[in-house]
């Protein structure tokens, strides 16, 4: 069984997925894992893989890793209503990425006033099964916020 270190992608603190104001990731319907209540303005990759999704308005994107694993960032909820309103894609979809490389910049302020929560759910979307969550203030690209076991 192989053990994935899923890192934080954002800078802040970690919460239980199940606290998430958004019942398809409380109810963990788009997968396991861990949010996080962001300190921080860019989302890195919190794996290595492939880019495989990076949504034109930046508030999601999705990495396969070479294990077969898809982990899904969404950077605050209902935050694809905004048209990218506050973000600003770095990365390219498509592209191979380390973990810790800058994917997405975002603006708090920007998300806040436009009334969407910025808490920031981190999925893993079916495979392998969750251990090992943090709590408390996690650094983006260094802290584990999961492990994954596949």
């Amino acid at each position: 069984m192989a053990r994935i270190p899923v890192l934080a992608p954002i800078d802040g603190t970690a919460v239980a997925l199940e606290t998430v104001p958004d019942e398809v990731f409380a109810q963990k319907m788009a997968g396991d894992g861990v949010a996080i209540d962001p300190t921080g303005t860019i989302a890195v990759a919190p794996v290595s893989g492939e880019l495989i999704k990076l949504f034109p308005g930046g508030h999601a994107f999705g990495i396969a890793t070479p294990e077969g694993v898809e982990l899904i960032v969404h950077i605050g909820l209902d935050t694809i209503e905004l048209n990218g309103e506050g973000f600003t894609n770095i990365a390219t979809e498509g592209q191979q990425v380390q973990a810790g490389t800058p994917i997405v910049r975002f603006d708090r302020a920007t998300i806040e006033r436009l009334g969407r929560p910025v808490i920031s759910p981190v999925v893993s979307s079916g495979t392998g099964s969750v251990t090992q969550r943090a709590s408390g203030a996690v650094k983006a690209g260094q802290d584990i916020l999961f492990v994954l076991e596949v």
